[in-house]
């Protein structure tokens, strides 16, 4: 029997140089370079959309203020708020006539002392037009006599007319204070007419306020109902004034958050040229100016949207189809170029591109990138030129 101690001598010899290759090997694979784990997007061909998004509140574009023409007494209006009306048919407020207070004995006596005067006067007014008309008849005769001048008998004719002018004075004195006597309440007095002054609607809508609903006097000039066409609406949506600069008229406008589910539809129609000063939430002044868009979407589209009401507007001031266009989150600045990281077999390639317009989410590539390669989406200082990168699914 042959003795093995030598063969398995040798075969001792070389385990601690396997061991130690093995060692190696994994010391090796652990300091080898691991992919790092990064999003990506693809680059894709479709609308690029530069808008203006800020708040906007509806509005009735023709509301009519309907105020009291006259001084009298209100009746007690029946409708409410939204209670339809038609033009120049719909009775919106009735207004009676005040009644005379009866006067004191005091104004009484004033007044009836101011009734003896203007009869004095009258008399006074008469017996000097009497005076004025035998004056006349002398000079006329003497004048025929050729004993008195032409201006002699033109000044005569003058006192003549002066006189009647004052009769006629007299008489019109005298009778506005009879009229002040006759508000005096007595049991022969005739019943005071009241004649009420109805005021109908302007326009066809419906009632968007009352200021006044009970019965109550009223002076004139009091505002009393609001109405209009909830169907006719704009939007007023206020932008910094170097947005409302750069919207052109006619733009298109997407109206979200406003309670339904499809957007609405508007178009500009004016950027008011006067803006105004406003404090932000965060205390800092801006200057804004008001953008009035219309509605293009039908009424029957819309049925519950009011006078003001809240939506988001989203103003588009450029647009752009059928064009190339990335997540904003995979560029970034390289020097005085915009670059992103494309995904290449595995690993991450520096890519310079050329960038147009951006809608805030989405950025128009002009140059650099083809359809359908993918983009690392917020590379940040973890992903260098090169890397090995393993892409994640979200």
């Amino acid at each position: 029997m042959k003795s093995s101690g030598p063969t398995n001598r040798r075969k001792r010899t070389w385990l601690p140089y396997a061991g130690g290759l093995i060692l190696l090997g994994l010391i090796i694979l652990g300091l080898w370079p691991k992919p790092i784990p990064v999003e990506t997007g693809p680059a894709v061909e479709g609308t690029v959309r530069a808008t203006v998004n800020e708040e906007g509140k509806t509005r009735i574009k023709l509301r009519y203020l309907i105020s009291s023409p006259v001084t009298g007494q209100l009746r007690r209006i029946p409708f409410k708020a939204g209670f339809a009306v038609s033009a120049n048919d719909t009775v919106l407020a009735v207004i009676d006539p005040i009644q005379p207070n009866p006067l004191d004995p005091r104004a009484r006596a004033q007044a009836q002392a101011r009734h003896d005067t203007a009869a004095a006067n009258l008399e006074k007014a008469r017996a000097a037009l009497t005076f004025a008309q035998n004056e006349l008849h002398r000079n006329q005769q003497l004048f025929e006599d050729k004993t008195v001048s032409a201006q002699n008998l033109e000044a005569a004719q003058l006192q003549e007319i002066s006189a009647r002018k004052e009769v006629t004075a007299a008489e019109s004195n005298l009778q506005q204070t009879e009229a002040e006597l006759a508000e005096f309440a007595s049991p022969n007095a005739p019943a005071f007419e009241r004649v009420p002054y109805e005021i109908k609607s302007p326009v066809s809508g419906k009632v968007l306020r009352l200021f006044e609903e009970s019965s109550r006097v009223v002076a004139a000039g009091t505002p009393i109902v609001e109405v209009g066409d909830p169907l006719n609406l704009e939007v007023v949506i206020e932008v910094l004034s170097r947005d409302g600069a750069a919207i052109p008229p006619g733009a298109k406008v997407e109206f979200d958050q406003w309670g339904g589910g499809k957007p609405l539809v508007g178009k500009v129609r004016l950027t008011e040229p006067a803006a105004f000063t406003k404090i932000s939430a965060l205390g800092v002044e801006e200057q804004r100016v008001n953008v009035i868009a219309d509605l293009v979407t039908p009424p029957e589209e819309r049925p519950t949207v009011g006078d003001n009401y809240r939506v988001e507007a989203h103003v588009v001031i450029w647009e752009a189809e059928k064009t190339l266009k990335v997540p904003v989150g995979a560029l970034f600045r390289q020097g005085e170029e915009w670059a992103t990281f494309v995904v290449t077999n595995g690993n991450a390639q520096l890519r310079a591109v050329k960038v147009g317009r951006s809608s805030g989410t989405e950025t128009q590539i002009i140059d650099g990138l083809k359809t359908g390669e993918e983009v690392i989406l917020y590379p940040g200082n973890r992903v260098k030129n090169g890397q090995s990168v393993r892409v994640i699914k979200l």
